[in-house]
């Protein structure tokens, strides 16, 4: 073998990062934006931001800090409004719907729960009802009958008292 021999290559920008400060690298003009933590005047939602955003937010909704999930809803509201509403009612509106959602969801969750929990079996029997209406006028009446009990009497080894004996 030649004089060849590996040699370990060094980069002189790794030289460089070493003997710098990594936030001098990341952000060169050493412009440091303050974060502000902010919550949303709808739904309460908490976000860290920068206060030229926090600005620019403020300017489109009239004073109100909201987040990006509340903004979006208000511009919704104003696109699928059929009358011409302005931004502050969209906003207004957003917020007073925000308010009665935590009002009531948030403060009792499993009635909440359990109030939707039954509005969707109402509308799951009317749905029933609806399409065996249709049905039983183009064929008849096709209801089922019950022929059997679901629990039949067990009588060995109870001393032929059956179930009627526990209760």
């Amino acid at each position: 073998m030649d004089d060849r021999k590996l040699r370990k290559a060094i980069s002189d920008i790794s030289l460089q990062i070493s003997e710098t400060n990594i936030d001098e690298i990341i952000s060169p003009n050493n412009h440091k934006e303050s974060i502000k933590k902010v919550k949303c005047e709808c739904c309460g939602l908490e976000e860290e931001c920068s206060s030229t955003y926090l600005n620019k937010i403020k300017n489109i909704h009239f004073g109100s800090w909201v987040c990006g999930l509340c903004s979006e809803a208000i511009k919704e509201r104003l696109i699928k409004s059929s009358n011409e509403k302005t931004m502050k009612d969209a906003l207004k509106m957003h917020k007073e719907f925000c308010e009665e959602f935590n009002a009531s969801t948030r403060s009792n969750p499993k009635l909440s729960l359990t109030l939707a929990l039954r509005d969707i079996a109402k509308r799951s029997s009317l749905r029933r009802r609806s399409s065996s209406m249709g049905k039983e006028a183009s064929s008849g009446s096709n209801k089922l009958a019950r022929s059997a009990s679901c629990a039949p009497r067990i009588d060995v080894g109870m001393g032929g008292k059956g179930l009627d004996g526990f209760m």
